[in-house]
């Protein structure tokens, strides 16, 4: 192995787990702010109300939040593909 290929394992490595980190928390609060929203859901329509469909301050939180875990899921991707390359270059 060269050296360009340990420098491809190590950072490959280090943007998986960068990314992995940087993307777990924005998820798990985007999936705790989607569940809340779908019982609001539930309750209205099990109340019989019309639900107003203008954007609220949750949904536009769940957009960034979403944002933000498809950047880290982006990050891990690139570094499997460097940790890829650096299996595949000779």
């Amino acid at each position: 192995m060269g050296i360009v290929n340990i420098i491809f394992l190590a950072l490959g490595v280090v943007l998986i787990a960068a990314g992995y980190q940087r993307a777990k928390g924005p998820w798990s609060r985007y999936q705790a702010l989607k569940e809340q929203d779908d019982n609001i859901a539930r309750y209205e329509a099990w109340r019989g109300g019309l639900r107003d469909t203008s954007p609220t301050g949750a949904s536009v939180a769940m957009q960034m939040l979403r944002r933000q875990a498809q950047v880290g899921g982006l990050i891990v991707v690139v570094g499997f593909v460097l940790v890829f390359l650096g299996f595949l270059l000779r």
